[in-house]
């Protein structure tokens, strides 16, 4: 992979499979189970309307799981390389650990949202930062709606199954695709399944727009065919010599 070049513009889509060598688990590495249900039963609108304290413990877990979690070699390695490309460069990432960020990235799409943030279930506030684990007696409620005379939780930021994608997230990928079509442009996948859409065709998108494909991933993922370039083995490992090409 040759990113020397001074026009070169990378497109980095990122997965849990770069995330679970810093030790945090994925959900297909768990089954997808979690106290013998389905994820999706708390990972989602419905599960948070039916139990919201239940859908909070879920993520207090995760959020304590997650404090202690570092940035691994292959974080390490794009957050360098971002130093060298600046604007050049966009990560857009599924994982919602935050650790692109601790790596020392700044161009950083969080497609799925943030751990470390929390929103209202009913305004449009902003997200707040809320590190918080939340116990079943005592859930979070939303300033702005109780100053209303309201009463509404606030739920983590996530994308849950069954929700869509903001609007904004995808406009900043979209935009970079059609300034890095102007250039030399490089597309790599890393530790994805290439199962979960939108950004299982970000590979096609960018491939039509006459981008370099790469894949660097544990195992050979469900759209590996759609890349030009495979190369399977611990991010980790690999992300360090194969970004310095």
């Amino acid at each position: 992979m040759k990113l020397d070049h001074p026009d070169t513009h990378l497109l980095v889509l990122t997965g849990a499979g770069i995330s679970a060598e810093s030790g945090i688990p994925t959900f297909r590495g768990s089954g997808g189970v979690w106290e013998g249900e389905s994820v999706a039963r708390v990972a989602s609108l419905s599960g948070f309307v039916h139990d919201p304290a239940r859908v909070w413990r879920f993520y207090s877990e995760r959020r304590a799981r997650g404090r202690d979690a570092k940035p691994n070699a292959g974080h390490l390695a794009l957050a360098k390389l971002e130093e060298k490309l600046g604007d050049r460069m966009l990560i857009a990432t599924q994982n919602i650990d935050g650790l692109h960020q601790s790596a020392g990235n700044t161009r950083v799409v969080e497609l799925h949202g943030n751990l470390w943030k929390s929103r209202c279930s009913r305004c449009e506030r902003e997200p707040i930062d809320d590190a918080a684990e939340y116990s079943p007696e005592k859930l979070p409620a939303c300033g702005k709606c109780h100053a209303r005379g309201e009463f509404a939780l606030l739920r983590p930021h996530i994308v849950w199954f069954g929700e869509k994608l903001s609007s904004g997230v995808l406009d900043r990928v979209e935009a970079f695709i059609r300034r890095a079509r102007k250039h030399r442009f490089v597309f790599l996948a890393v530790g994805t399944s290439g199962l979960v859409a939108p950004s299982s065709q970000f590979v096609d998108v960018a491939r039509a727009a006459g981008a370099e494909t790469w894949l660097v991933n544990q195992d050979r993922p469900a759209n590996a065919e759609a890349f030009a370039h495979v190369v399977l083995g611990p991010s980790g490992e690999l992300l360090p010599a194969l970004l310095q090409r």
